[in-house]
């Protein structure tokens, strides 16, 4: 249901980016405003975009075999990090170059009648958009019982990722409708390139922001503080269980987390079917709470090493 909810946010936000980009394209070469093809270059990113978040849903669903028996999942975050360097290379490459040069070859800005309807046309789509990926952001954060910020770091990638192009593609609407008004305004075509800067810079503060998000997830990130702390009281609190020696997570995916607990046991003569069962309720309790815990190994003290358990 998540993974269908994910699809569909993706899909709405790489239309509306198509049909958008068609009409900034038209629009920016009528006006010549540097700004508006500067909008334009940036929903061209966002739909070649989608194409790869589209690929990483679909890729990391692929089932676990014996060459990676933990599944797929860490795909999303690859094709994620290839979105945000398509953010930073086609929207922030673009749109500050053509700043830069139309600061040295100014052109008018002409065709008032077709900017203006475009940016509003815009700013709706992606505002529809946007408000998408916000409610599934909410109700997965309701779900999760966590605050939406909290649930917007630890977020499947792709809606992510469409959360983040389209907060910065309003606020980049916004940028262009204030330099074009202000370049025809004072007669001054530098407001207008300096749209299309600003522009560029906010798309390499996005770009930043999730690049650094997915390689953290590309290198293994353990799970939040508070969360470890949980899944440490709920296997200490176990009858068999005298301490939690050392506790390791790794993200597989959004919804796939590993986990391996080293455990300090009661008796260390226990045998290897108590021990099973054992890890089989705190497999169960753990998973209770935390379902996105799908492999948990309990490792008994050096004392008995041959107990590992799954």
């Amino acid at each position: 249901m998540a993974d269908e909810e994910s699809d569909g946010t993706v899909l709405l936000a790489g239309t509306a980016n198509l049909a958008i980009a068609i009409a900034k394209v038209v629009a920016g070469l009528l006006s010549g405003s540097t700004a508006l093809l500067a909008e334009a270059a940036h929903s061209v990113a966002d739909t070649l975009n989608q194409v790869f978040l589209l690929t990483a849903l679909h890729r990391s669903r692929k089932p676990a075999d014996a060459r990676h028996p933990f599944g797929y999942g860490m795909e999303r975050y690859f094709w994620a990090l290839l979105a945000a360097v398509g953010i930073f290379v086609l929207g922030a490459g673009f749109s500050i170059t053509e700043g830069l040069r139309s600061i040295f070859a100014p052109e008018p800005i002409a065709a008032l009648a077709v900017i203006y309807p475009v940016l509003g046309i815009s700013f709706v789509f992606e505002g529809s958009s946007w408000w998408r990926a916000v409610l599934q952001l909410r109700r997965e954060a309701r779900a999760a019982g966590v605050p939406l910020l909290q649930q917007l770091r630890i977020a499947e990638p792709a809606v992510k990722t469409v959360a983040f192009e389209d907060t910065a593609a309003m606020i980049g609407l916004l940028l262009a409708a204030v330099g074009v008004t202000l370049a025809v305004v004072t007669g001054q075509h530098v407001w207008d390139a300096a749209a299309s800067i600003a522009i560029g810079v906010l798309l390499i503060v996005v770009a930043f922001v999730l690049g650094r998000d997915n390689k953290a997830m590309l290198i293994g990130r353990a799970l939040p503080a508070d969360v470890q702390r949980d899944v440490r009281t709920i296997i200490s609190a176990e009858p068999g269980i005298v301490d939690v020696l050392e506790l390791l997570s790794l993200q597989l995916a959004p919804d796939q987390v590993l986990v391996v607990a080293t455990v300090d046991l009661v008796d260390s003569g226990t045998t290897g079917a108590a021990i099973e069962q054992l890890a089989e309720k705190i497999d169960v309790e753990v998973r209770r709470k935390h379902p996105s815990i799908r492999h948990l190994y309990l490792d008994p003290t050096p004392g008995n090493p041959d107990q590992r358990l799954s």
